[in-house]
């Protein structure tokens, strides 16, 4: 696409609110930050501002979008909920959840957004930034990661900067992210079905639904297939050097993600190291993966070899980003 826009970038507060919101409303792309990554806004209504996302990012445009409201009303507006959606939403929201639910009949999110499904994925934010930015514009924002399409999240409005400015017209910065991974994804079908892993974990959810989440079947997850909800693609989430997944050592040229108080053999030679966790923790280990896997990158490995995480709690999200992020392409 054709570069050349001049990137605004403005603090945190009212008044990069309401920028934001006039910037929406003009049919202009805006990142903002969410609890769980930095996110790229777009008027979920315009249709054209759509599809300038998605040429910003280099999204597939049969890769549907989350829209992000300020307020369970506001949800309900746009998708219908029964009984467990409702009981997810109450639970959960404003946080890293998103459920994707029938359209309403007159849904006024554009079908550019949910690439043609008869399904809508929404969520409430839980971050304070991004609640005063939605309440100032008024409506439904669809926002998938603010980067380029397939690469590491955004976790500051640095790394929004390094792969957006010049594609859209203002970045708010609100600082460092909480979370670090996406939102959850729940398909909230006849038997409630996890979409993505992310910010909230799959034993949260099934306590609250009383019952274990269906799990999505294996021909849905890959390249060639439409995606059900957003984050689903293949390969995704990923650096420009290799990914090694459950490493045991470091070879001579390759970059460390480290996790956990172990040393691996090799490790005087890595070109960089850096560790999600010393103790272990994988809340973290969540808040730093996408950061540190950008600063490692930077330093032109032939490789980032990337010890095993536990899977479990948010370890099952962690290793669903590093697993996309391994795929060859």
């Amino acid at each position: 696409m054709k570069t050349g826009l001049e990137t605004l970038i403005l603090p945190a507060g009212e008044a990069g609110a309401e920028a934001a919101a006039r910037t929406l409303a003009a049919g202009g792309l805006v990142a903002f930050p969410t609890e769980t990554v930095y996110g790229l806004g777009a008027d979920a209504g315009n249709a054209s501002a759509i599809a300038h996302l998605y040429a910003a990012k280099g999204r597939p445009a049969f890769n549907p979008l989350i829209a992000h409201v300020a307020d369970l009303a506001a949800a309900r507006r746009i998708g219908r909920f029964d009984a467990c959606a409702l009981r997810l939403a109450e639970a959960f929201w404003p946080g890293p959840l998103t459920l994707v639910v029938p359209k309403t009949e007159n849904c006024p999110v554009a079908e550019l957004a949910t690439a043609g499904l008869d399904t809508v994925a929404i969520r409430i934010p839980a971050h304070p930034v991004a609640q005063a930015i939605l309440r100032a514009f008024g409506g439904a924002v669809v926002a998938p990661s603010a980067n380029i399409s397939g690469h590491v999240s955004p976790t500051l409005a640095a790394h929004v900067e390094s792969d957006l400015a010049g594609r859209i017209d203002l970045i708010v910065d609100g600082g460092p992210v909480t979370v670090g991974v996406e939102s959850t994804i729940v398909g909230c079908f006849a038997a409630p079905m996890l979409l993505r892993p992310g910010g909230l974990s799959r034993e949260r959810i099934e306590a609250v639904l009383g019952a274990a989440l269906a799990r999505l079947p294996a021909e849905t997850d890959s390249e060639d297939s439409q995606p059900l909800a957003p984050g689903m693609l293949a390969s995704h989430y990923a650096p420009h050097a290799h990914v090694r997944l459950n490493a045991l050592d470091v070879a001579p040229g390759e970059a460390l993600l480290a996790f956990g108080p172990a040393r691996l053999p090799g490790l005087e030679t890595a070109v960089a190291v850096m560790n999600l966790s010393p103790t272990g923790d994988l809340d973290e280990a969540a808040a730093n993966l996408f950061g540190y896997l950008r600063a490692l990158d930077a330093r032109g490995p032939r490789a980032i070899a990337v010890m095993a995480i536990p899977e479990e709690d948010l370890g099952e999200a962690i290793n669903d980003r590093l697993r996309r992020a391994a795929v060859a392409r």
